[in-house]
């Protein structure tokens, strides 16, 4: 692989999909080394030649995270040194401790007040409303309600955190990202299993919206520093994991474009004064025919990648306008292209929809498709192995979990 010497070095935060999509971003973009600072040595990132991988467990720490940080920035002095988290938890350390980072880090997310309201969902479910972006019926639960409480929804139901990040911490044997409820009595009991864990805030119980993954959808977007929506690029979800930790993470996105529901959401962003990075789940519901939001992520997501692959390269955004000073156009991807993690044939067995599937085979025919994971020229032996088992453990993974 070649390099550039250039005015900046990119920093990520994390060890998964996410950070090896940055990265790569930032190498097709500009030819420099990503530094990345995780938790395991394991992951895409991991053994990459386009990278240097620091693993340490306590990077998730405040004190531990301020001193590497700091530390490298001073090591580099001369460098600007653009910092990104790659999940909720760096993101919000990088924006709790803005004040106390070295002078020569960017880091472009907005103050921690905001972000941290943000993150609890009955906050961005007050915002929707104010902007006429759809959302699911809500019950918004709180552990001082007991089990004496009723919804004006029918079973099945979703149950999820408010907060992720805290309830992430509060480890417990049958933990999901996410839950479908089928009736009241596996409510309680799962009520039970997560306050009894340890985690404190709310929960949110929502109408299931219903039709199968091919109608989520996914939009990021970029804001600059003075607020201001610069890009905005949607995806139709085909496929998503099933494991019980991974599920809703994607595994087959086409961009496609929807300017009317792009609009909204820029409203939203900009009356928040919203800066860097959002990403945000939704769900076409073909009862109302309406696209049904469920939560902001302050970050670029995991599939971050297929903004770039679309021709919106995320690393492109941040450097030229921290590093070279450039006002951003706005900008909505229009274009279709294919992001793809999962074997094709996998794809094609667990995509149903004939019109969807009929898409996947025109944009591999074409040769507009991506998987972020197998970069040309970055396969060393031993990581092409650990990727290659992956790609494949798809196989067993949709076989055992997808019903």
């Amino acid at each position: 692989m070649k390099f550039q010497d250039k005015e900046f070095i990119p920093v990520l935060l994390g060890g998964d999909i996410n950070t090896y999509s940055v990265a790569r971003a930032f190498y097709e973009q500009y030819r420099v080394k990503t530094y990345i600072f995780g938790k395991f040595p394991t992951g895409p990132s991991y053994n990459s030649k386009i990278i240097e991988y620091h693993p340490n467990p306590k990077i998730d720490t405040d004190d531990y995270f301020l001193k590497t940080v700091n530390h490298f920035a001073k090591k580099h002095a001369d460098k600007k040194i653009v910092l990104i988290g790659c999940g909720d938890s760096y993101v919000a350390l990088i924006s709790k401790h803005k004040s106390d980072l070295a002078d020569n880090i960017i880091a472009p997310y907005i103050d921690f007040e905001l972000m941290n309201s943000l993150q609890q969902k009955e906050t961005f479910y007050k915002l929707c409303e104010k902007h006429g972006v759809d959302y699911p019926g809500t019950l918004i639960y709180d552990a001082s309600m007991g089990m004496d409480f009723e919804m004006n929804f029918q079973f099945p139901v979703i149950l999820k955190p408010s907060d992720s990040i805290q309830y992430w911490e509060h480890e417990f044997e049958t933990q999901n990202k996410v839950y479908t409820i089928k009736d009241r009595e596996e409510l309680e009991r799962v009520i039970g299993q997560i306050y009894g864990a340890g985690y404190t805030d709310k929960l949110i119980i929502q109408d299931m919206i219903p039709g199968n993954d091919e109608y989520m959808y996914v939009l990021t977007s970029y804001s600059d520093r003075n607020g201001k929506v610069k890009m905005m690029c949607l995806g139709h979800v085909l496929l998503e994991e099933h494991t019980p930790h991974g599920l809703g993470n994607h595994a087959v996105i086409i961009t496609e474009p929807n300017e009317e529901l792009m609009m909204k959401v820029k409203n939203l962003l900009e009356d928040l004064h919203y800066v860097g990075f959002s990403n945000f789940d939704i769900k076409y519901d073909k009862r109302d025919g309406k696209f049904k939001f469920f939560e902001i992520n302050t970050r670029q997501g995991r599939s971050n990648y297929y903004v770039t692959g679309s021709g919106f390269n995320v690393a492109k955004y941040i450097v030229e306008e921290y590093v070279y000073g450039k006002e951003l156009k706005l900008k909505l991807a229009k274009d279709e292209h294919l992001w793809m993690v999962v074997p094709k044939a996998v794809a094609f067995k667990y995509v149903k929809e004939e019109a969807n599937k009929a898409k996947l085979r025109k944009l591999i025919k074409e040769k507009k498709m991506v998987n972020p994971v197998f970069m040309r020229g970055d396969l060393k032996p031993r990581r092409f192995l650990a990727m290659a088992k992956t790609h494949l453990s798809h196989f067993v993974k949709f076989k055992k979990y997808y019903s």
